[in-house]
């Protein structure tokens, strides 16, 4: 029997597309299902909510997961990747410096936000380094004509924000746009000292050329929106920064 998105609490967004809103923390995690592919966005916080979240992709799926992709390097979106094993893992490019030589920083950020110690040890120290590091643009081919664009079109909300765009997959449905946390509806946008405030309004000019006025927008925190959102949200940004427009 085949098992539905909202039998295991995942909302679907579109055809193959979907994600679930994580508890803690309200990060959201994404998943595109391709022919005998699989691409999550975002690992969750810990390695015991990435294994969960890998057990579920799969289900929804009905293969392995194939890919995992980070956008950026917070510790509620990435200390569950080591339980992705086997996955190929995109990040923006610089994460792999970061992830070598700052582990330390994400460990205690990750402490200091509520993460039991021993949960952020045995996450930190089993992260994977990415191998695949997007500087630009990358598509991904995950089969049967479906596609998934990953772009780097930080800083903003981090040193390191990458989105991904993942086309309709028939006629008339909208693009869906995985923003991570370049865009929050839970709540006001968090900017913390990896911020880049000054070009947090670009980078969001940059998401919403990408995937337009009719695409979906999946926020890292809160639920989904669309283009009129990200832009007012833009403007809010560029206003509490003194960004010019």
């Amino acid at each position: 029997m085949t098992v539905t998105w909202e039998e295991l609490g995942w909302e679907r967004v579109a055809a193959g597309v979907g994600r679930v809103r994580l508890p803690h923390w309200d990060c959201t995690t994404g998943l595109v299902v391709g022919e005998g592919t699989a691409l999550v966005v975002d690992a969750g916080s810990s390695l015991a909510e990435g294994a969960l979240l890998r057990t579920q992709a799969q289900e929804l799926a009905g293969c392995r997961v194939t890919h995992l992709a980070l956008t950026h390097p917070h510790f509620d979106h990435v200390l569950g990747a080591a339980a992705f094993a086997g996955a190929e893992m995109f990040a923006a490019v610089g994460m792999d410096a970061l992830f070598t030589h700052e582990r330390a920083e994400l460990r205690l950020d990750a402490v200091r936000q509520g993460l039991p110690v021993a949960e952020a040890d045995e996450a930190v120290d089993a992260l994977p380094v990415p191998r695949h590091l997007v500087s630009g643009e990358w598509t991904l081919d995950l089969g049967d004509g479906r596609q998934a664009l990953l772009a780097n079109v930080g800083p903003g909300h981090s040193a390191h924000d990458l989105v991904v765009l993942v086309p309709g997959s028939v006629p008339g449905e909208p693009e869906v746009v995985f923003c991570g946390d370049l865009v929050e509806e839970s709540g006001e946008p968090q900017a913390g000292p990896d911020a880049v405030p000054s070009q947090w309004p670009a980078a969001l000019d940059r998401l919403l050329d990408l995937g337009g006025e009719d695409a979906l927008y999946v926020p890292g925190h809160g639920a989904v929106v669309d283009a009129a959102f990200v832009r007012r949200q833009r403007d809010e940004l560029a206003a509490r920064f003194g960004v010019s427009p």
